[in-house]
């Protein structure tokens, strides 16, 4: 027994340390856009459910936080101030699937194809949602859903979401960044996502590697239908999202067991819904519970895992057809270690910026704004 724990620990330990400066790259990068984007016009920017409207909210999402909650909690908030449910909702979904730190991991422990199945079919998927909500959402579930949203009940990262430590003065990009006030912005949205984030990243990473470890292959290739690759490619979609919504990690976390699940031998498409479906999982729905009510979250759920599973499915369609889906299954998983290479280079070098934002963040208020961060929204808004 003890001998399988050090495994799952090895392997848990061996993949954080492969994807430890990719993580550190993309946070930092994610920083840099969310110093620079502002929030306060999100609700005058997204009013309907228009092709404009819903474009805004994918380039919105893609320039937040890649944190699951904090990208549902400023869902909220921006419904709350006006902005189109839809519109809100899309937002969601493409803040935790277009952001930079979530296609650097995929590139580096996946292959750049998953990179690029997820760019795809992201806007896919909000389409698709957009599509069923227009055919599906009555006024009536939209206004109780608001009645309920505006209670205020507390959920998860409202602090975070709450935030805009952008800088807009009027100044070109590069010298807003380059700037005392930019540095410190960049620090700060650093941290925070690294606070907001870290336990659904070791949580992954011990799920992945106890998974890894402990599962046979054979399992999953049974599981997967593996000997039945017609029958495969529609089952991982439609199974991918479920397996999701019980492991109760999301954003980048979700990537590691991605992999895993690759490796055991399910479809392409499955891989991707699964990794589309950070937003179904059980502690997120109960949170869309809290907000707007039992019956929204169950169309939440039902709207959400048919857009998921409807993209994955043209994604891996289209991938099939251009020869793009990877013959080999060798996702940075069962042979991860620790070792003298290139990895440890990059993992000491984007340490050495991880501890420069860090300095910064201690040195300009971080503490209390992280302190801050866990409040309620109304608690930020007092002060």
């Amino acid at each position: 027994m003890a001998d399988a724990f050090l495994e799952a620990f090895r392997m848990a330990a061996a993949m954080g340390w492969e994807i430890l400066w990719p993580l550190i790259l993309g946070f930092a990068l994610s920083g840099i856009v969310q110093a620079v984007v502002s929030h306060q016009e999100m609700s005058r920017l997204l009013p309907d459910d228009s092709p404009r409207s819903i474009g805004i909210a994918l380039a919105l999402g893609a320039a937040s936080s890649s944190c699951s909650y904090a990208a549902v909690a400023l869902a909220r908030s921006i419904f709350r101030k006006g902005a189109s449910f839809t519109a809100a909702m899309a937002f969601e979904m493409a803040s935790t699937n277009l952001v930079l730190e979530l296609s650097i991991i995929l590139i580096v422990l996946m292959g750049w194809q998953f990179m690029a199945a997820e760019a795809i079919g992201a806007p896919i998927m909000v389409a698709i949602l957009a599509l069923l909500f227009r055919l599906f959402l009555r006024p009536r579930l939209v206004q109780e859903a608001k009645a309920q949203a505006e209670q205020g009940v507390v959920g998860r990262m409202e602090g975070h979401a709450e935030m805009d430590m952008s800088v807009s003065n009027g100044r070109p990009l590069w010298r807003r960044i380059a700037s005392p006030e930019g540095f410190t912005a960049i620090s700060h949205y650093f941290v925070m996502d690294w606070a907001s984030v870290w336990i659904d990243i070791v949580g992954g990473l011990l799920i992945a590697g106890a998974i890894a470890a402990w599962v046979p292959k054979e399992f999953w290739q049974t599981f997967f239908l593996v000997q039945h690759p017609a029958a495969a490619t529609v089952w991982g979609p439609l199974i991918g999202p479920l397996v999701a919504v019980i492991s109760f990690v999301c954003s980048v976390g979700n990537i590691p067991l991605a992999a895993v699940l690759w490796n055991g031998g399910i479809s392409f498409g499955g891989v991707i819904a699964f990794i589309f479906a950070d937003l179904i999982v059980l502690p997120i729905l109960d949170i869309y519970r809290k907000y707007y009510g039992w019956k929204m979250m169950g169309f939440l759920f039902g709207t959400f895992y048919a857009a998921m599973a409807g993209a994955a499915l043209i994604v891996d369609g289209l991938f099939s057809l251009a020869g793009l889906i990877p013959s080999e299954r060798r996702a940075q998983v069962v042979e991860a270690s620790i070792t003298w290479n290139y990895t440890t280079w990059l993992n000491i070098l984007f340490l050495v910026l991880a501890a420069l934002l860090v300095w910064r963040f201690l040195k300009t208020g971080g503490p209390e704004m992280l302190r801050m961060m866990h409040m309620p929204a109304h608690n930020l808004r007092d002060r």
